[in-house]
């Protein structure tokens, strides 16, 4: 691949159809992995995506290449929602709804728990792309919160993350819902009103 005039590799530009069969695949793959299991037949999949196995084996060649662009593909779509929700609510209520859609990730995900955790290492690099595009998001999304003044300043990023995954009930997403509620509410406590007072010591060190 031929070096950019800054010296960086050139980015490879992918043609429109070419995108959206690999969209369609990831989507689909992501589905199947969530209810099947991502030992799925790949014809199930391709079945969901409108595609032949030929499409799926072309840009995938190995299960692990097709399990590991679902998971990138599926942190970047969570991580992505977040600066919309930040334009659309308040700071507060932005961070209860990204934390509720962090939550489904992570419960949709948990088919590929075995896999992330199986020592292959094709699955090496996924923990550190799971915090690095994570952590920063709920930085900034706690920030915003307590700069606002509307929750406490000493929380920390990776902290929560966490917590939302120990509140997590697979399979009883309301509940789910309700502990997430809870945590939110805890955040509160303690929280100065004063976004000045906030903002000149939130310390949110992940």
């Amino acid at each position: 691949m031929p070096d950019s005039p800054a010296g960086e590799p050139a980015v490879r530009r992918v043609r429109p159809d070419v995108q959206r069969s690999l969209d369609a695949l990831l989507t689909a793959a992501a589905e199947v992995f969530a209810t099947d299991g991502v030992d799925a037949p790949v014809r199930r999949i391709t079945a969901r995506a409108g595609v032949g196995a030929g499409t799926l084996y072309r840009h995938f060649p190995q299960r692990s290449d097709l399990i590991t662009a679902v998971f990138r593909h599926e942190v970047d779509a969570c991580a992505e929602a977040a600066p919309a929700l930040s334009e659309r609510y308040e700071p507060v209520e932005a961070l209860s709804r990204w934390l509720h859609r962090f939550a489904r990730f992570v419960a949709a995900k948990r088919g590929l728990k075995a896999v992330l955790h199986s020592g292959d290492p094709a699955y090496e690099s996924l923990p550190a792309y799971f915090r690095d595009r994570f952590v920063p998001v709920v930085t900034d999304l706690v920030e915003a919160a307590a700069g606002s003044g509307g929750i406490r300043a000493d929380v920390r990023p990776f902290d929560l993350l966490r917590a939302v995954g120990d509140l997590l009930a697979p399979d009883d997403e309301a509940y789910t819902d309700r502990m997430i509620t809870l945590l939110v509410d805890g955040l509160r406590y303690g929280a100065d009103a004063s976004p000045a007072a906030a903002r000149g010591t939130t310390d949110v060190a992940g």
